[in-house]
């Protein structure tokens, strides 16, 4: 334990400026080096006068306060403590208490209002400045990842994404993401942006996150937890920081050449006489990203979506090889295959292959390069000691790859936030604007068909190709295709068949590439590329505009019995069309794609969400026991109102044991893109949950499921592709049945225990849950057979896959008018148990140095039947990380080391499924402080040993990250 004393001499007088002002001024020193120190937070308790200790370690303050009041004195490591004020003559010498490991922190995530870390009604971690500065992490996003509880998505240099407690997927809803209280998921795009535009290096003050259900209390979408990313304010962070970070990645073995990776940072906060602030903040970061250039097949020969009759056709000879980072060649989707029929195979006559298109790789597709702008600004007015006044500006330009339910390339997509807050000791009244606007990004998959389509031809043209190179290759070698030659065979074929597709790397791919991505349009012939046969385009073209607002009131004083704390909010989305991934439903089936003489598709559309929650705290028995309740209230006009309740109780036992017992619930309204999206996606209409978006088109009550329509075809094609073989096999067609989608709904039991043990040496923090989801959302693909009732004979010939032409969501034979795919956003029919627990450790076993880790154990319970989509619980079963490090080993030098390790799991979405790799990795750091010119060097590494792995099927393949920071902070104090 390091005891490191503070003298304050405190001086306090009055001066008659006729406004009962009272100045309290002071100088702080350290005890054992008699050195003054800077950037000591002085606050008033309970109001929001507060200053900071200048580099002389002086400080001086002007409140209204009436005796007695209190000081708060809080610093980087040091222990928060209160101390009374009774009068004018009051003269104090005060020490201040820093530990190596901080446990008694003060949160406000866990119940909106301040209260310790230690008596939080739900488990709740904490990172504060010192452990980001101390962290092993090239930043503070990256630093989450060594969280208890705490699972990270990297899509993207730019894009990580956190997830805590199962069902994670890279956009994810489920989860939120808050800057100061603003919400950062993207609402078009549907992705999560709190790294890509929340605050900088310099400007994050701490971070807060919430495992498990937060609904009570915040709504929307935090079922699965939340994190509260808080800024510095320019009160309390004064002067001129600045922040410069040089790094090497692609080290080898990612697929990508070493390459430089830069970042810089700048930020001014200055304060005028304890009244006004103001802050400016701006960083640019640039980088060569990860590679998603997995090349393991998700589509085996032995699958029936394949040509599990003839075996010769497997491994690299699959005819219809379905890449994970492959696009175009979608054959478990069905969307790029061609069957060939009328084959003749091993002397037996009429035989059918099924034959995947050949795609594009992502890496050929994306670009290498990303970067990420950011800026914000923010101006603070003290009205008086308990009201301020703040409006901050914020804006993010970034690239990027993301996942959704295809890939996304973004390019210079923009963010605005504009907020205006009045903020009281014992209110809250927050109203924020979010503008987005996609730039120049497109989709992965409609670039990979329209490339093929617009320089390979239609499906049934290469298809034919594909045929007749077939037979020539027999009439060539024996006369005929047998096992022995079937595999060269194929091989030919592609290579015939692919005569004249534009290749990677050619001036006319690239060519071809920038026209298509330049047209929003991914599913109608254009006449912006002359002489191309059907095709579309691939650029994503998303504006949308979010209001919020927002507001609490603690009435704790004037209820006394207990305290209370009332608020609501209001959220308005307003959504651009834009013809093709967004429309207005107002419009006809018919003219919903297609533009005014204006260039608008329509009125704009409207998505709203309205809340209210109150929250009663009481504490008994000499405040041992704490007890919560909580209840909240949604409504979304498109579906039922819905009440959220939370009861919790902590006990203090003997001071140090805390033990939480808590039960909420917790409903999730579907997401923007969840609800009203209306893309077409690779010749698969995804469409929303919203019910009305259904009239005309029949996916809900006249469709078939994917899963049945694939066991069918497999029949018909091994008996001969007839319609007499498709009337023969009607029975395996399955009619879907999908429900009309409601809120997805979440109950959760979490008891904890917390406690500081062994005379503040060691913190032990161990929490335990089980979750029941009922109406899980996600996605299922069904098929629709055009103008025929599903059960009738036309509807089922119209489910034959045959001779698929790759530009139509159609098959069949001539007579039948095909089908049409849609994948739709639903509610599971099964309900999903799951259950875990986390355990955290943190001891300060000698002098500084200090070891802590923890252990994540996250499970999901197997329903007996099948549900009509994969829930993708995505998270591995066990998880640990464990670090040992001094923060000053000597004077100024520190270190740290961190381990991770997680188990192999199975990923599964409707873009990839397979299983991700088990991950072990170190990181390490160190840092040498220079106080006299208040710079901190910090050289380190991610992943030091380069060992390369995936976080998610389909995602990029991540090696080491070696960089080196240098951050000067404080500068221009006076």
């Amino acid at each position: 334990m390091l005891h490191v004393m503070l003298l304050l001499p405190v001086y306090f007088q009055a001066q008659a400026q006729g406004n009962n002002f009272i100045i309290v001024s002071g100088n702080i020193v350290d005890q054992e080096t008699k050195q003054p120190l800077d950037g000591v937070s002085v606050l008033v308790k309970g109001t929001v006068t507060g200053t900071t200790t200048d580099t002389k370690g002086n400080f001086s303050l002007k409140t209204r306060a009436k005796y007695p009041f209190v000081l708060q004195f809080r610093s980087v490591g040091f222990q928060t403590q209160e101390f009374e004020v009774k009068g004018p003559e009051s003269q104090l010498n005060i020490a201040l208490l820093t530990q190596t490991i901080l446990s008694k922190e003060v949160v406000v995530t866990a119940s909106r209002v301040e209260e310790s870390i230690l008596r939080s009604p739900v488990a709740i971690e904490k990172l504060d400045i010192r452990s980001i500065r101390e962290s092993p992490s090239p930043s503070f996003y990256d630093a989450l990842e060594n969280i208890k509880g705490v699972q990270m998505t990297t899509s993207s240099l730019t894009f990580k994404i956190p997830n805590t407690r199962g069902f994670n997927i890279p956009s994810n809803y489920r989860f939120m993401q808050l800057v100061d209280g603003v919400d950062m998921q993207a609402a078009t795009l549907g992705v999560p942006l709190g790294n890509a535009v929340g605050p900088t290096e310099l400007d994050i003050a701490s971070v807060e996150i919430t495992p498990g259900a937060a609904s009570a209390l915040y709504g929307m979408n935090a079922i699965n937890g939340m994190s509260n990313l808080l800024t510095k304010s320019p009160f309390l962070y004064q002067g001129l920081s600045l922040y410069q970070k040089t790094g090497l990645n692609h080290t080898g073995g990612t697929g990508r050449e070493l390459s430089n990776l830069t970042e810089t940072a700048i930020r001014f906060a200055k304060a005028f006489n304890n009244k006004w602030a103001f802050k400016i903040n701006a960083s640019y970061m640039r980088g060569t990203d990860w590679l998603s250039d997995t090349r393991r097949d998700q589509n085996p020969n032995n699958l029936k979506t394949a040509n599990p009759s003839f075996p010769e056709l497997n491994g690299e000879n699959n005819a219809v090889f379905d890449g994970w980072n492959k696009y175009g060649d979608d054959a478990l989707a069905g969307s790029n295959t061609v069957s060939v029929t009328g084959l003749t195979i091993n002397g037996q006559g009429n035989q059918t292959l099924t034959v995947a298109r050949t795609g594009y790789w992502e890496k050929d597709l994306v670009s290498p390069t990303v970067d990420n702008l950011k800026f914000d600004a923010a101006l603070h007015y003290r009205l008086n000691d308990h009201v301020e006044l703040s409006y901050a500006y914020r804006v993010g330009k970034m690239d990027g790859v993301f996942q959704r339910g295809n890939k996304i390339q973004l390019d210079n997509v923009v963010v605005q936030n504009h907020k205006l807050e009045v903020k009281g000791s014992n209110f809250l009244l927050r109203g924020y604007i979010s503008k987005e606007n996609s730039g120049d990004s497109y989709n992965v998959k409609p670039l990979a068909d329209n490339l093929d389509l617009a320089s390979g031809g239609s499906g049934s043209v290469w298809g034919g190709k594909f045929k007749t190179a077939l037979n020539a290759y027999a009439s060539q070698n024996g006369g005929s295709l047998t096992s022995e030659n079937l595999a060269a065979a194929t091989r030919y074929a592609r290579q015939q068949a692919d005569a004249g597709r534009v290749e990677p790397g050619t001036q006319a791919f690239n060519d071809l590439k920038n026209t298509i991505i330049g047209i929003n349009n991914w599913d109608i012939k254009s006449s912006q590329i002359p002489d191309a046969p059907e095709t579309g385009g691939a650029a994503l073209v998303q504006k949308s505009n979010l209001y919020h607002v927002e507001g609490q009131w603690d009435l704790s004083k004037q209820v006394k019995i207990f305290d209370l704390l009332i608020g609501g909010d209001a959220r308005i989305y307003e959504i651009i069309p834009d013809g093709n991934t967004f429309v207005d439903f107002d419009r006809s089936i018919e003219d919903r794609n297609k533009p005014f003489a204006d260039g608008s598709f329509g009125e704009n559309v409207y998505y709203k969400k309205f809340g209210a929650f109150t929250q009663l705290t009481k504490t008994l028995f000499d405040e041992k026991l704490k007890l919560f309740g909580s209840l909240r209230f949604d409504y979304n006009p498109e579906f039922d109102p819905k009440f959220t309740p939370r009861l919790a109780a902590v006990y203090t036992l003997n001071n140090n044991h805390n033990f939480r017992f808590t039960f909420q619930e917790g409903y999730r309204f579907p997401a923007l893109f969840e609800a009203l999206s209306y893309v077409n996606n690779g010749r698969v209409k995804r469409v929303g949950s919203l019910s009305y978006i259904n009239e005309g088109l029949g996916y809900l009550d006249n469709s078939y499921t994917q899963a049945s329509v694939v066991n069918f075809n497999a029949a018909v094609k091994a008996a001969g592709n007839g319609d007499a073989a498709a009337l023969a096999n009607r029975g395996l067609l399955e009619v879907a049945n999908l429900p009309e989608a409601r809120p997805e709904r979440i109950t959760s039991l979490e008891a904890g225990y917390k406690s500081i043990l062994l005379d503040n040496k060691l913190v032990v923090d161990i929490d335990a849950y089980t979750n029941l989801y009922d109406g899980f959302l996600g996605q299922v693909q069904v098929f629709v057979p055009k103008g025929e009732t599903v059960g009738s004979d036309a509807a089922v010939i119209a489910m034959v896959d045959r001779n698929r032409d790759a530009t139509q969501a159609s098959g069949g034979n001539s007579a039948s008018k095909g089908q049409d795919r849609y994948r739709v956003y639903t509610n599971a029919k099964n309900t999903y148990r799951n259950y875990g627990s986390a355990l955290g450790l943190t001891y300060n076993f000698y002098k500084k140095y200090t070891v802590s880790g923890n252990i994540n154990f996250n499970k999901m319970k197997d329903n007996e039947s099948s549900d009509i989509f994969v829930t993708g619980f995505n998270t591995p079963e066990w998880a640990t990380s464990v670090s040992f490090g001094n923060r000053e080993v000597v004077k100024n030098l520190g270190f740290n080391v961190v381990y991770r390790w997680q188990e192999s799991f199975l990923w599964e979405s409707p873009l990839v499924t397979g299983r991700v790799n088990a991950i072990h990795t170190f990181d390490a750091q160190t840092s040498y402080r220079i106080p006299q010119s208040k710079a901190t060097i910090k050289i380190g590494a991610s992943n030091i040993f380069n060992k390369k792995y995936l976080q998610y099927a389909g995602g990029p393949t991540i090696g080491g990250l070696y960089y080196m920071a240098i951050t000067f902070d404080g500068l221009l104090v006076k």
